[in-house]
């Protein structure tokens, strides 16, 4: 069974990887190990060892910390609780939306805006 620790890590990894437009096989390479294992450390399923935490850290230029920003101890206890089918309470950390805001900035300001207001209008026609 995953620890809901090493979840929360995986989860941090990844979404930082996706800010910095980095594929799983890059920052494999930059840490000296195979795709599918940092596949197996972003889902969970293996823990990330402190010396291989400081390698991913580096390549992603965040602190060791910015995989534990928002985990306390409340969160890990209720995690432990709920099933592992709960529904992710972060959506940046579904990759299409997190492809979505990133493109989304990618536009002018001015053009950003108007694409924000057409946006504001589908959703209020479809509920």
């Amino acid at each position: 069974m995953k620890h809901p620790v090493d979840v929360h890590v995986g989860k941090r990894i990844r979404h930082r990887r996706w800010m910095v437009g980095m594929t799983q096989q890059q920052l494999a390479e930059k840490v000296g190990i195979k795709f599918q294992q940092i596949q197996k450390y972003e889902t969970g399923m293996n823990r990330v060892s402190a010396s291989r935490l400081w390698d991913i850290s580096e390549a992603l230029s965040v602190p060791v910390s910015y995989v534990f920003e928002g985990m306390d101890r409340a969160d890990v206890a209720e995690d432990v609780a709920q099933t592992e089918n709960a529904p992710p309470g972060d959506i940046l950390s579904d990759k299409e939306a997190l492809e979505l805001v990133r493109s989304y900035y990618a536009i002018p300001e001015n053009q950003r805006r108007r694409l924000f207001e057409l946006a504001r209008v589908l959703s209020d026609t479809a509920a």
